[in-house]
């Protein structure tokens, strides 16, 4: 990649009149050392592994079985295989795995599995940080229920009230949602918590990072019959365990990776860039290069968003945005396109930083530096997902 780069500047040599493209803007400056930006991938061999347990000799419902090997699952990850027993006998757990392990199947698989043992039905309430994680929990439930007579709703904000107060009227056995469209739903006398007797936080250390965490104490106080609580992240901050020890209840921790580093799949590196020179340049040269097929870009603001979208699309490369300014349609559509390749780059805030599960993403490029370490991993967790590698490329100023 840096020979790449280095050949782009010979070729766009920045003169005297060139107008250099960094923000004027001052930003709080980033508490990562770039230097820990720079890893190789580690290339793992397979016939050295212990083999991963199979779906099909697991005790699983035949029909849920049936759904999970039609989705061409075949072998359930580590987090899933190390989790499913405790969580399918109702204890409160606490799961730390890298982006792109099947977090989400580690959960949904065991809830419906219990859904479809227990004598009498029960609710579950998924929380999550983002609307697009909501989505794309909501979408892999509907997956794996399919035709067992379970069924979910999905409330974030941007939707309509009153399609959300009618879905309520319906009968729910997965309610899946952000904090602040919950409690406005709660607020209304709309959705009862007293009654749903299992918690999911999905991303919970990036709830509590957003300042969820008063939201979240209101959801918990008013959940009085709660009978068991899951978590699932890619990090772990230790300055958070005081409060996770007052949600959870003698849990069960399940640690695939130690919470504090990004995928061994990988392949970590920074563009550095030098002064005088166009940053919009350097990026424009590495599209040159056919390798970038499909790219996620990052930047820390939204208006940057806006204007690197724009800019790239009139220098003839295909892409989008998602941010916290796009209405949930139009997100839905980018994060579409993206998935469908009808664009190349999708340029988008933390926002998507969880919750987006799109299939080999090439490369994940931030345009700025993260403000923390966890932002980061969570980014560059798009890439180099199931099993496959990835590359992640960071401009450092």
């Amino acid at each position: 990649m840096n020979k790449l780069i280095e050949n782009k500047r010979r070729k766009r040599a920045t003169g005297p009149g060139r107008r250099n493209n960094r923000t004027t803007k001052k930003r709080s400056l980033s508490a990562i050392n770039p230097e820990n930006l720079i890893k190789k991938p580690v290339y793992v061999d397979k016939s050295e592994q212990a083999p991963l347990q199979d779906f099909e000799s697991m005790p699983l419902h035949r029909a849920l079985k049936a759904n999970i090997l039609g989705k061409g699952y075949t072998n359930a990850t580590q987090i899933q295989s190390e989790t499913f027993g405790h969580l399918v006998e109702g204890k409160d757990l606490m799961g730390i795995a890298n982006t792109g392990t099947g977090k989400t199947g580690a959960f949904l698989i065991p809830i419906i599995e219990q859904l479809l043992n227990r004598p009498k039905p029960f609710v579950t309430l998924v929380v999550v940080p983002t609307r697009e994680l909501a989505l794309q929990v909501t979408e892999e439930f509907n997956g794996l229920a399919k035709g067992l007579g379970f069924y979910s709703a999905c409330f974030v904000g941007g939707q309509s009230i009153q399609k959300d107060l009618s879905r309520l009227r319906k009968k729910n056995h997965l309610i899946i949602g952000t904090p602040g469209r919950l409690l406005d739903l709660v607020n209304r006398r709309a959705l009862r918590l007293d009654n749903i007797s299992t918690l999911v936080l999905d991303e919970f250390d990036r709830m509590l990072d957003m300042g969820f965490i008063t939201d979240i104490n209101k959801i918990i106080q008013q959940m009085t019959e709660r009978s068991q609580t899951i978590m699932f992240s890619a990090t772990v901050d230790k300055s958070q365990a005081g409060l996770l020890s007052k949600i959870l209840r003698n849990p069960v921790e399940v640690k695939v990776n130690p919470g504090t580093a990004a995928s061994d799949q990988v392949h970590q590196d920074i563009i550095r860039v030098r002064n005088g020179e166009d940053k919009y340049d350097l990026l424009l040269g590495m599209m040159d290069n056919s390798e970038f097929e499909k790219v996620l870009i990052f930047t820390e603001t939204k208006r940057l968003a806006e204007r690197l979208s724009k800019k790239l699309n009139a220098s003839g490369v295909r892409c989008d945005q998602i941010h916290g300014n796009k209405s949930q349609n139009y997100r839905n559509n980018a994060l579409s396109k993206f998935k469908k390749g009808s664009i190349r780059v999708l340029v988008a805030t933390d926002v998507a930083a969880r919750g987006i599960d799109v299939s080999d993403i090439s490369h994940v490029i931030n345009y700025q530096l993260p403000m923390t370490f966890d932002s980061y991993v969570h980014r560059i967790g798009r890439t180099g997902r199931a099993g496959k590698m990835g590359k992640a490329l960071t401009f450092i100023d």
